[in-house]
């Protein structure tokens, strides 16, 4: 495992403290690294009403986005389960359309992870190309 890939399990484990679980218990922790090598992280807020809920994933996306991030090189998930915990339908999607084919690490706090590329997890991707 890369130095790197470390330094993004060990931000997105942080984030993952910070989680707004209130309903489901279940937190999630996410880093993303930016071109430039800056790390960008997020943690699931969870709302009342569900549907309202944001995923980890999405909030560190969207603050690299709000900060001017442009480029994306890794995306780090991590939950407390035995199964490595992929992103979401809804951040997949999302993920796609302003990360493209990006590289996923799932990781879990027993020290276990996995890699993958986005479009294993997202085969066929609804994209600016249909619109």
């Amino acid at each position: 495992m890369r130095n790197s890939d470390q330094t993004l399990i060990e931000a997105a484990r942080q984030a993952r403290e910070r989680a707004q679980a209130i309903y489901s218990k279940f937190k999630v922790g996410a880093a993303l690294l930016g071109g430039e090598g800056k790390i960008f992280t997020g943690c699931n807020i969870e709302s009342s009403s569900y549907g309202l809920t944001l995923c980890a994933e999405r909030v560190a996306l969207f603050k690299a986005l709000s900060e001017g991030e442009r480029q994306f090189v890794r995306m780090v998930v991590v939950a407390d389960t035995e199964a490595l915990t992929p992103p979401c339908g809804a951040c997949r999607q999302v993920l796609w359309d302003f990360c493209g084919d990006l590289d996923v690490m799932m990781a879990n706090l027993k020290g276990n992870s996995k890699r993958t590329r986005l479009s294993s997890l997202f085969p066929d991707p609804f994209g600016r190309c249909f619109l």
